[in-house]
């Protein structure tokens, strides 16, 4: 019996449980100087001086360095699209961009004295004017850079400005604040570096270590055989934690210079100042079609928040541009996207990274045009849905669609949800004018994942004992990745999943790879593991028939056992053991699979929430997911990918938001501030299975990682305004917290 697609308990959660995980905050480093950051109090000003003698006179201070010390060139922009005047020093130089910046190293013998001593560091400033609003900051009245005459750091413009609104029967117009919010995962940014002269070692709390290796190897003019990156395990990335940070490079930089171990672990306020911001996009929707409900036309133009410097998060509208017509058969479909620098962190990818922007800002608005022109929104969503005929496909934005069931998944999470009974209870409420009302929210997604297309390696490595060791280089931190390969290489081999290694984060161990990112892992990484273990099973056919004095192509496997033996008589046999034996070479294989493109799951979610209306309170009370990533290897893995991206995409809608004032300063640098969402503000979550396999890897697998999050925010946005629309309200900005619905209803009052 196979036990692909079962629900198979996940084999490395009993390390985790009995407190067995490694940590780098928690690694062994005899000697080991710490590291401790000054960071700048000032959203924008010039650096007149910097007095850092008491600091370097303090006990158990190794030494203190500035700007001038550090002998490491500028980096330049995240993409080469990017405006090269926009460079990012490791230390700040003469100028100070955002609150966090980094000013000064305080390197201790211990982590204590570090903090004590960079309390000390005096810093002289001289200030100069603060742009924090997207808008004000395309204006240009205020440049981060002035050298580059502008604070865009990159443009996509739209193919065309031609009105396709023109012929409409309706149209319909929305500003949406897709609001910057902070990863937070549960394990803050840390790093460890050891330099024996010739080569650096670096735990680092990363996403993939061969990036890391290959980021850090050009950073310090190294080959990359002189740099070993290892990560152990990683408590949450969310895309935040994908390549290295400055804060990062400088705990290797400290460990050349001083020939020590040296190590960095962030506070949690470091983390929400610095560590970088997801979304932070104000987009402006257009959407027009007829009075029965089709869309004919669809503009979606916006800012993004670059923060201040030009980072990642300032290429995600790509991303947003690719996906930005949606699930939705749309004949004409404009974008354009301007990204620009504001005196903010900077933003980096977070969970889905541009396409979550994208289904929000199509959803919100295909609910407001359904509104306007009177008609059930799921009937519209019903009415524009590309057809399953449709695939494969290419976009007007060039998305290049695999398969796709759009009405089906949304029937599917309907009936779940039982919805004509929520419009009925919907329909009592109103008429009893009931304080309490309920809203139904509804979205309809579909995203590129592994959008770059690209591939990964595998190896499968028989053991003396008959077991195996897996080596991936996809990067685990939570997905339960050793449980899926473990489960892929148990299927084709027969070994017992109990008797397998799982290796990954070790760039000495594993050979290459792509690290995990953008829901690639399963349908490239896990394909690859696939791929190599059927490799070693041929390996394994030539000793076999060896041993048993047969014909190659008589040999067959046996999974129930893990045996080899000539088809059509069991016996004898050879075990994985028995093969290995008096071998001068290991049985093992290794396969770099490329997919033949980037896949696209997608989905529907329907929320239910109660608001409040004397208070503004949301309560979501229900929460239905219907997302479709493929062929399901294990179903107990996919519920908790879904579960934890559902959680994040709701705390976008309800509660979470990063707030600056209008001088820069950051009001949401604690948890204390920051509405991160917990289990008290969640219900039981309802996932409803659909699969619809891809035909461009050999599992059939899409991703699955970022579904949740991209699916749950607009469902919840619009239950929040469906909750409240018989009022005359028409939009709310999210977060919806209880203020601002409050406000919106005393508006609408």
């Amino acid at each position: 019996m196979s036990i692909l697609g079962t629900r198979v308990v996940r084999i490395e959660d009993p390390r985790f449980l009995t407190g067995q995980g490694t940590y780098i905050a928690n690694l062994d480093l005899p000697n080991a100087v710490h590291l401790t950051y000054v960071r700048s109090q000032m959203a924008h000003a010039r650096i007149t001086g910097i007095d850092t003698s008491e600091a370097e006179a303090m006990p158990g201070v190794v030494a203190v360095y500035t700007a001038k010390d550090i002998d490491l060139a500028p980096a330049g922009p995240a993409n080469p699209m990017m405006n090269k005047s926009m460079t990012y020093p490791f230390l700040a130089i003469d100028t100070v961009r955002f609150v966090g910046d980094l000013i000064a190293i305080v390197v201790s013998e211990d982590k204590e004295s570090g903090v004590d001593a960079a309390e000390t560091v005096i810093v002289d400033y001289d200030p100069l004017p603060v742009v924090v609003d997207v808008d004000e900051a395309f204006k240009g009245d205020v440049l981060l850079f002035p050298e580059a005459g502008t604070n865009v750091s990159l443009t996509f413009a739209a193919a065309s400005n031609d009105d396709i609104f023109a012929g409409c029967d309706v149209v319909v117009d929305l500003v949406i604040e897709n609001q910057r919010v902070a990863p937070t995962p549960m394990e803050v940014r840390a790093c460890a570096s050891v330099w024996d002269g010739q080569r650096l070692t670096q735990w680092a709390c990363s996403q993939g270590a061969h990036g890391a290796r290959d980021g850090l190897a050009a950073v310090f003019g190294l080959e990359k055989e002189q740099v070993r990156v290892i990560t152990p395990d990683v408590g949450g990335g969310f895309g935040a934690k994908n390549g290295v940070y400055p804060d990062e490079i400088l705990v290797g930089w400290v460990a050349r210079k001083l020939n020590r171990p040296a190590r960095w672990t962030e506070t949690r306020t470091e983390n929400l100042l610095a560590m970088g911001h997801g979304r932070g996009q104000r987009q402006r929707t257009r959407m027009g079609g007829t009075k029965d409900g089709r869309i004919t036309a669809y503009r979606l133009d916006l800012l993004q928040d670059n923060g201040a410097y030009a980072r990642m998060g300032g290429v995600l509208p790509f991303m947003t541009r690719l996906m930005a017509g949606g699930v939705y058969d749309i004949a004409n479909v404009q974008f354009e996207s301007h990204s620009v620098l504001t005196n903010t962190t900077p933003t980096v990818a977070y969970r889905g990274a541009g396409r979550p922007e994208a289904t929000a800002a199509i959803e919100r608005t295909i609910d407001e045009f359904a509104r306007v022109v009177g008609i059930d929104p799921a009937e519209v969503r019903r009415k524009n849905y590309l057809q399953p005929s449709a695939f494969p496909l290419v976009t007007p934005m060039g998305a290049k669609y695999d398969s796709g069931e759009y009405a089906k998944a949304l029937d599917k999470a309907l009936d779940a949800a039982g919805y004509a009974e929520l419009r009925a209870e919907q329909a009592r409420r109103r008429a009893n004018n009931d304080p309490v009302q309920l809203g139904i929210g509804l979205s309809s997604d579909v995203e590129t994942t592994n959008p770059m297309g690209s591939g990964d390696y595998g190896q499968v490595e028989i053991t003396a004992d008959g077991g195996a060791i897996i080596r991936t280089g996809s990067s685990s931190h939570g997905q339960g990745h050793h449980t899926a390969w473990a489960m892929l290489v148990s299927e084709a081999t027969g070994i017992p999943m109990e008797k397998m290694e799982f290796h990954f984060g070790d760039t000495d161990d594993v050979a290459r790879g792509g690290g995990t990112g953008g829901s690639r892992s399963l349908q490239v990484g896990g394909s690859a593991v696939k791929l190599a273990a059927e490799a070693v099973i041929e390996k394994a056919k030539q000793r076999a028939a060896d041993l048993l004095e047969a014909a190659v192509e008589d040999v067959v496997i046996d999974t129930v056992r893990g045996a080899f033996h000539v088809a059509g008589s069991p016996a004898p046999s050879r075990t994985w053991a028995e093969l290995v034996v008096g071998l001068d070479e290991a049985l093992e294989a290794e396969v770099d699979y490329v997919p033949e493109g980037s896949t696209f799951p997608f989905g529907s979610h329907v929320c239910v929430v109660e608001v409040d209306t004397d208070t503004g309170a949301v309560a979501v009370v229900r929460h239905i997911a219907c997302d479709d990533a493929g062929t399901i290897i294990n179903p107990l893995l996919v519920d908790g990918q879904v579960h934890g991206g559902l959680a994040q995409g709701i705390a976008q809608a309800l509660l979470e938001v990063v707030a600056y004032d209008p001088d820069g300063n950051p009001i949401t640098s604690n948890l204390a501030d920051y509405g991160m969402i917990s289990a008290a503000e969640l219900p039981s979550f309802e996932r409803v299975p659909m699969e619809t396999p891809t035909p461009r890897n050999p599992l059939g697998a899409k991703g699955i990682g970022e579904a949740g999050t991209i699916g749950a925010t607009p469902a919840v946005h619009n239950a929040v305004v469906d909750a409240v629309s018989h009022l005359g309200i028409t939009h709310i900005d999210m977060p919806c917290t209880s203020f601002n619905v409050w406000s919106a209803i005393q508006a609408a009052k």
